[in-house]
């Protein structure tokens, strides 16, 4: 009986032991025996595209100008509200004309006794000269009248230029617009004396065309220079000039395009930069004077370039990176630099070949050295 029992226990003991191993070599077996993950696929592609380059750049108006009181007076009238547009020769300010005008009809007096001097003075002369030709009174009495004629018609002339005088000073009591813009915050009120120390009553900024400066470092310029295939002359040569475009505070695009139409002679050596200047219509007024925007510089012709979904980018510490598909159907991460990003594809500047496949579905299901099955994108969208 004992021995009978030993044997017994003996064969459970090879059973569980069975078991066991049985229990541990399941899951390679059904890691071995399982499907290669699926994932979607995209081959590299070249397409044409309109580099363009980046940067930060500011609003500059290309006239604005502080408004003075030329002339010293109460302001009799505001005729304008801060922040509103007015054109060329709006009348912005009025100041009282009344001195002025008393001052213009003084002058108009004077210049109406000179005339009568300058009339009688000619009286005189005509008279002696007619003496003197009878040896009726002697030649020195003529000098004196054609000496008193020069005088009377010196103070015509003083009086004649008093009077534009006085008129400038009374056209000054209205003070005009400069130009086509919009006006800031009006400084002064109605009744208060105001002069040409007062100080700006508003300042007038222009907004059409508005220019946008920007700077570019050393290496940022030959960058340029070398993507749109031009030289520093060309940049802003007429025709030759690439297209501009502004980025605005919001986020959105500005429709129009601007052109470069100054770029300075020499780098600033406190900064390293040379600073350029593109000039935009701005006929919405969307670019406001002293705003910051995005500048992008487009090429003028087209570059054949290597792109790839922006999907199958990834990033860690190293920087961007795409899992790329075999021919063996295995999965390699491939380091690659990229450039311009367009709507949903990116410029592929280094690190890929034509042709060759990055995974856009399925990154979360696969690493480094798996066997996937690969399938194109657009059919495993419609499967």
């Amino acid at each position: 009986m004992a021995v009978c029992f030993f044997g017994k226990g003996r064969d459970l003991a090879g059973t569980g032991l069975l078991a066991v191993m049985l229990a541990v070599s399941a899951p390679a077996m059904a890691q071995e025996n399982a499907a290669a993950p699926k994932v979607a696929i995209a081959a590299a592609y070249m397409e044409d595209v309109i580099r363009q380059a980046k940067f930060l750049g500011r609003g500059e108006a290309v006239s604005s100008t502080d408004v003075v009181a030329r002339v010293t007076g109460f302001v009799e009238e505001i005729t304008v509200i801060d922040g509103s547009r007015v054109s060329d020769g709006d009348v912005l300010f009025k100041i009282e004309p009344d001195t002025y005008e008393a001052t213009l009809a003084s002058r108009q007096a004077e210049l109406s006794r000179a005339q009568a001097d300058l009339e009688l003075a000619g009286i005189e002369l005509e008279r002696k000269q007619l003496l003197v030709d009878r040896d009726a009174a002697p030649i020195s009495e003529l000098d004196i009248a054609r000496a008193n004629e020069k005088v009377a018609e010196a103070e015509v002339a003083a009086a004649e230029a008093a009077i534009k005088q006085a008129e400038l000073e009374l056209s000054y009591t209205e003070i005009t617009a400069p130009f086509d813009g919009r006006v800031g915050r009006v400084s002064v009120s109605e009744g208060a004396l105001v002069g040409p120390g007062t100080g700006p009553l508003l300042t007038v900024v222009s907004e059409s065309p508005m220019y946008v400066e920007f700077s570019l470092s050393e290496p940022q310029l030959a960058d340029v220079i070398e993507q749109l295939d031009t030289d520093v002359e060309g940049l802003s040569r007429t025709g030759d000039s690439p297209d501009v475009f502004v980025e605005l505070p919001n986020g959105t695009m500005l429709e129009e395009a601007g052109r470069v139409i100054f770029i300075d002679n020499r780098i600033d050596p406190t900064t390293g930069t040379i600073a350029l200047r593109a000039e935009f219509e701005n006929q919405k007024g969307r670019i406001l004077d002293g705003a910051f925007v995005n500048v992008q510089i487009q090429a003028l012709e087209p570059t054949p370039s290597l792109m790839i979904p922006q999907a199958a980018v990834q990033r860690d510490q190293r920087g961007d990176f795409v899992l790329i598909v075999t021919d063996q159907g295995l999965v390699e991460q491939r380091y690659v630099m990229l450039g311009l990003q367009i709507e949903t594809a990116v410029v592929v500047e280094d690190g890929m070949r034509v042709g060759e496949s990055v995974i856009v579905e399925g990154l979360q299901r696969v690493r480094p050295g798996v066997s996937v099955e690969a399938v194109l994108a657009a059919q495993n969208a419609e499967d």
